[in-house]
């Protein structure tokens, strides 16, 4: 019966279309009320475990990497890293196309946001490939599919999230991400290289080694960003918290003293936009972090671990049924607030089949960043449908394809564990 209310009171409310923190404080007052009465509601109790959810350290990435990515934005530097990734891979079958996954690839290593590179570099990558005559669907699909890079390759908010609520390491959960990033990059471009084929879409003449060095070194400044973040916790010289605040200062630096593109109005409305988006993501925290507590001290998820040990499933089977399940969940839920919610469900059932805790973080990130693709709550996908100016209907369909290299990183990444624990393993003895 808990399990019903648990979920399918969320469910439910999600559904009718009430925002994601809302959801979850009446879902959480409704367990409370069902376990203790209407008298007997701990109020103070409660609003401790939403602020206790908050104040934790490592959340404080979260802003600082919202605000690199909103300041490579309107900075210039997605116009730089654009280039670049165009000199690069422009003349590969599928011209365009390539280039949109290249800089999306790129473009992850200092953002930590799907939305953010969809709005952000998806704006620019669109214009470039209808100037270019490309279908919109095609350029639709590739924008929306290259996005969920993002929060893989770090930084990454979401595996921020998933690192405070999990209790591991953000470093290594960051390290972890950069080989399924890449693998999922990898797939994405054979499919484009398929499509370009099938199609008889344009290839781009190579423009030379010259070319390619004038635009490295104009992109060089942002291309040094992902370095400093990994190399600064790889070495232990700062946090992946500092890191993000370093990501920060260095965009600034770049955008304001180096490109000159940024005036003091401009870094206002930045601000603005960054506190705003921070106070969403931290409201939407505090109230899952309660619904966890709730969880945890109904002692569901050990009920959940019985009852699975009790199903005989072997680690493949329950596996496979646990991403069955994100796929779904991701349907309706946002990221961050799925993160919390199901990570104290899930993972004693991971662990419990030999699943390190790291490589778990990986699977739960990749499962949700395919639902950021899916209606009724796919944020990449209503963003880049807007940035296109297309309907929702058209950019569904658009998307379809690129399901299939996305479902088959996550079966690779699921089932072959050396892709997401050999690089902590090798750098981080």
């Amino acid at each position: 019966m808990i399990l019903s209310i648990f979920l399918g009171v969320l469910v439910l409310l999600f559904a009718i279309g009430i925002p994601a923190a809302f959801s979850l404080g009446l879902t959480s007052l409704i367990v409370t009320v069902y376990e203790r009465g209407i008298d007997g509601i701990p109020y103070t109790i409660l609003a401790q475990r939403m602020v206790y959810g908050v104040n934790s350290f490592p959340l404080l990435a979260i802003p600082f990497f919202i605000l690199a990515g909103k300041i490579m934005n309107t900075g210039g530097i997605t116009d730089r890293i654009y280039d670049f990734a165009h000199r690069l891979t422009g003349h590969l079958r599928g011209g365009l196309g390539q280039v949109n996954i290249a800089a999306s690839i790129i473009f992850s290593g200092m953002s930590g946001s799907a939305v953010a590179d969809a709005v952000g570099v998806g704006q620019i990558e669109i214009r470039a490939m209808r100037q270019a005559n490309y279908p919109d669907d095609f350029s639709v699909g590739v924008t929306a599919a290259s996005a969920t890079i993002g929060p893989v390759i770090p930084p990454s908010i979401p595996l921020i999230i998933y690192a405070v609520v999990a209790n591991v390491s953000a470093t290594a959960l960051l390290i972890a991400g950069i080989l399924p990033g890449l693998l999922m990059g990898a797939l994405l471009m054979a499919l484009v290289a398929y499509q370009a084929r099938r199609r008889n879409l344009p290839v781009e003449k190579w423009q030379g080694l010259a070319a390619l060095y004038r635009s490295f070194l104009r992109a060089l400044p942002p291309l040094m960003t992902p370095a400093i973040i990994i190399g600064g916790m790889m070495t232990g010289v700062f946090t992946p918290t500092e890191a993000a605040a370093v990501a920060a200062v260095y965009a600034l630096v770049i955008a304001m003293l180096v490109y000159r593109e940024i005036s003091f109005a401009g870094l206002v409305r930045v601000l603005r936009e960054t506190m705003r988006e921070t106070a969403i993501i931290m409201i939407i925290v505090a109230a899952a972090a309660l619904y966890g507590w709730l969880l945890v001290f109904t002692q569901l998820p050990q009920q959940l671990v019985g009852l699975v040990d009790g199903l005989g499933l072997d680690p493949v089977m329950l596996l496979l049924a646990i991403n069955i399940f994100l796929l779904v969940m991701g349907l309706f839920m946002e990221t961050n607030a799925a993160i919390t919610i199901f990570t104290p469900m899930l993972l004693p059932l991971a662990v419990a089949a030999g699943v390190d805790p790291v490589h778990f973080g990986i699977i739960m990130v990749l499962n949700l960043m395919i639902g950021l693709l899916t209606p009724p709550v796919g944020m990449v996908l209503f963003a880049v449908a807007k940035v296109a100016d297309v309907p929702i209907n058209r950019a569904i369909v658009a998307i379809a394809p690129y399901y299939v290299p996305l479902i088959v990183s996550l079966l690779l990444v699921t089932y072959f564990p050396s892709i997401t624990m050999v690089l902590p393993n090798l750098l981080l003895r």
